[in-house]
């Protein structure tokens, strides 16, 4: 080996030496604050100082032909300085790509969280939605059993209304029932003129039935309840009506001054059905009343009229 490589040999030990010195110098710094990643650039920068001192050793070598001396010339400085401009771009790019990497995660863990915040929202709003679905139609099915309730309880109201109303009027009408005369005589302010059976000159047979005189206009009313089947001027008797009763008996008021009732009515007992006249076969004013049972047959009104409850 030439004086020149072993020289150049030895510098580029040297140097090796002081950048491994440094280096440990540098790792033995008390300064704990330095993080990792820091030491593990550094250790990047002494090789790639050590591969550049290596290579510029290497292309400074000169030779020289037919056995002559080899000349080696010094290391020049720009390619120190060189080699530690590429260092601190590469150190520059790491941090770069270290700050953007660092950049991109808290980006997108940002944007993840706004999602899951935009998602829980809108699951909290379903939730509320229907919450306040299942609360209106909790509140409906109340406000329909309710109504239900109410309806019923006025539908049974109402029905005790009508029935305590119709017993009421049940009583109120027994009660007029208890008080309605049961029969009545066929007039008032009478006196008897003609007896059933009676003979005389006045009739071409003997008498029909009971006369009962009164003033001219004096109320002639029905004996018994009954339906009015006949008005009507009837030759001898006058204006005569006649009601047929409940049991098919049929009564006859005769000579009479005016009609009140008419065919079809239905009359109660003591009830105005004409007024005494003298129309007819008449010498005076009076109601000629007879009794035909069955509508046929004729009897003495007086024990009928007895039996009845009234005692002309």
């Amino acid at each position: 080996m030439s004086p020149l490589r072993d020289a150049s040999d030895r510098a580029l030990s040297r140097s090796v030496v002081r950048t491994a010195n440094t280096a440990a110098t540098t790792r033995r710094s008390p300064a704990k604050h330095r993080v990792t990643r820091r030491k593990q650039i550094r250790g990047a920068q002494v090789v790639g100082l050590t591969a550049a001192l290596a290579a510029a050793a290497s292309a400074s070598t000169v030779g020289v032909s037919n056995g002559a001396t080899t000349q080696t010339s010094s290391i020049q400085p720009e390619s120190i300085t060189a080699a530690r401009i590429d260092r601190r771009e590469l150190a520059s790019r790491d941090a770069s790509r270290f700050a953007l990497a660092d950049s991109t995660a808290r980006k997108l863990q940002a944007a993840a969280e706004v999602q899951a915040k935009a998602r829980a929202a809108k699951q909290a709003a379903n939730r509320s939605a229907t919450e306040r679905r299942a609360a209106a139609l909790l509140a409906a099915k109340k406000a329909a059993i309710a109504a239900e309730a109410k309806k019923k309880a006025q539908a049974a109201a109402d029905a005790a209304k009508a029935e305590k109303a119709e017993q009421v009027e049940r009583a109120r009408a027994a009660a007029e029932a208890d008080k309605a005369p049961k029969a009545s005589l066929p007039t008032t302010g009478y006196r008897i003129t003609a007896t059933f059976n009676q003979g005389g000159s006045r009739w071409a047979r003997n008498h029909t039935g009971l006369d009962f005189a009164a003033p001219q206009g004096t109320p002639v009313l029905s004996v018994l309840p009954g339906e009015v089947i006949s008005a009507e001027y009837a030759g001898a008797y006058g204006r005569q009506i006649k009601v047929r009763h409940e049991d098919g008996t049929v009564t006859s008021y005769a000579h009479m001054s005016a009609f009140v009732a008419s065919v079809g009515d239905n009359v109660s007992a003591g009830e105005q059905i004409g007024s005494v006249g003298s129309t007819g076969n008449s010498t005076g004013p009076h109601v000629h009343f007879e009794v035909l049972l069955g509508g046929e047959t004729q009897v003495n009104p007086k024990p009928w009229l007895q039996d009845h409850g009234v005692n002309p």
